[in-house]
């Protein structure tokens, strides 16, 4: 099943940055990954949450996150979907910072799961950032893929 970003929730977000630095070494490490990539998936395991709200960045954007991105992807693109998930044991969000600078989040993609497909990514440097919903933190796992994650 073809997934489009718009049936999930998934909104492109034009606010400016109030807090996040995407310009900080990404906390839990960097994937540099090229079209095709395998293994797929590929998971980094993290600390999600943080203390800044992640609503400021825009109404679709929930739960606390941290300052510095918590991985960064760089990726080349092919003819592929790119999805980027997160899953953990507490109420997750995600916030990725696209390389053409624009913002997407999304809440509750599987279960109280995150994720976010982008159908036609570009190539290029992703921030991404996994919030906690309630604040605080929790061990959590990223996970990036080329192939739709289970429901």
């Amino acid at each position: 099943m073809v997934l489009g970003a718009a049936a999930l929730g998934v909104a492109a977000l034009a606010a400016p940055v109030l807090a996040q630095n995407f310009n900080l070494p990404p906390a839990f490490g960097t994937l540099n990954l090229t079209a095709g990539f395998m293994p797929d998936p590929q998971h980094v395991d993290l600390v999600a949450g943080g203390n800044i709200p992640a609503g400021r960045l825009g109404r679709d954007c929930a739960g606390s996150i941290a300052d510095a991105p918590d991985v960064r992807l760089n990726y080349t693109a092919g003819g592929f979907p790119l999805y980027i998930f997160a899953n953990s044991s507490r109420d997750t969000t995600l916030v990725v910072n696209l390389p053409d600078g624009s913002w997407v989040c999304n809440d509750d993609f599987i279960g109280l799961d995150p994720g976010i497909v982008l159908q036609r990514p570009a190539s290029g440097q992703y921030d991404i950032w996994v919030g906690v919903f309630e604040g605080g933190t929790a061990p959590a796992r990223l996970g990036v893929s080329e192939i739709p994650p289970r429901r």
